[in-house]
């Protein structure tokens, strides 16, 4: 590891102050971050932790009736902590293994935006809106590419809003070593209609498969979901081919579909 300087703020503003210093990055629970600095991919000169920041932590319920969880909330405490929103509290407690949950967090996870991720498949299969610092963001117009979102430099989410729907669950086809999905759906079914969501696959990140949405708008069984998606698009690599993945998509949400509730 090579050296940097590492700044620990106690509030939102004093962060965000931080972050001005040029190539300064933040550090949520740093299970992607640190990583990537061990491999030299990235090279700030400063660190600035948001982990001593109490504002952005912890699960509340809103005048709305929508899941408000804290940019800084670990993946434990959303599966402990979130049982309003049973499909999401099961999708965090099965991310990586207990050291992973127990570190790392929501705004870290949609912040960083891992095409393999389950926190953007959860996020945009609920239609959540992503609360920063400045403004919020819809899950639809957020997430925009492989490792791209809508965050401009220096922004810091400060909060995730769920909608609680109906029914819900998330399914995922595990590269077993590292547990992100091969292939992972969140299905999410509201009074208005359902929305369907699969990260792992796409050369373009999380992406809403509307086929299925609008079948199972119609019809809530696994048998109603569509056959699978075109290959073209979809990652290819040592795990597995684009047409293998898209072939998961739909097993994983006729999965999905069977055991939400």
């Amino acid at each position: 590891m090579y050296s940097f300087d590492i700044q620990r703020p106690t509030s939102v503003a004093d962060a965000v102050a931080a972050l001005a210093t040029d190539e300064a990055l933040p550090l949520g629970g740093g299970q992607t971050l640190i990583p990537t600095l061990k491999q030299r991919l990235s090279a700030p000169s400063v660190l600035v932790s948001l982990s001593g920041i109490s504002e952005i932590k912890g699960v509340c319920t809103g005048d709305d009736g929508a899941l408000c969880i804290g940019g800084g909330t670990t993946h434990a405490t959303v599966a402990n902590e979130a049982s309003a929103y049973p499909g999401l509290a099961a999708l965090a407690g099965n991310i990586g293994d207990p050291a992973v949950r127990n570190r790392g967090t929501i705004g870290g996870s949609l912040a960083n935006n891992d095409p393999s991720a389950c926190y953007p498949a959860a996020a945009l299969g609920s239609g959540a809106t992503i609360v920063t610092n400045t403004r919020s963001i819809a899950a639809d117009d957020y997430f925009q590419g492989m490792f791209e979102t809508a965050l401009n430099e220096g922004e810091i989410i400060t909060e995730v809003r769920f909608p609680v729907p109906e029914k819900s669950a998330y399914m995922k086809f595990e590269q077993p070593a590292s547990r992100f999905a091969l292939v992972g759906v969140f299905v999410a079914k509201y009074a208005d209609g359902v929305r369907v969501a699969v990260t792992g696959a796409s050369e373009e990140g999380v992406f809403r498969w509307t086929e299925a949405e609008a079948a199972l708008s119609s019809n809530f069984s696994a048998d109603a979901v569509p056959a699978a998606p075109s290959g073209d698009g979809m990652i290819s690599d040592l795990h597995g081919s684009g047409a293998y993945r898209a072939h998961l998509v739909a097993v994983m949400t006729k999965r999905a579909v069977a055991a939400a509730s």
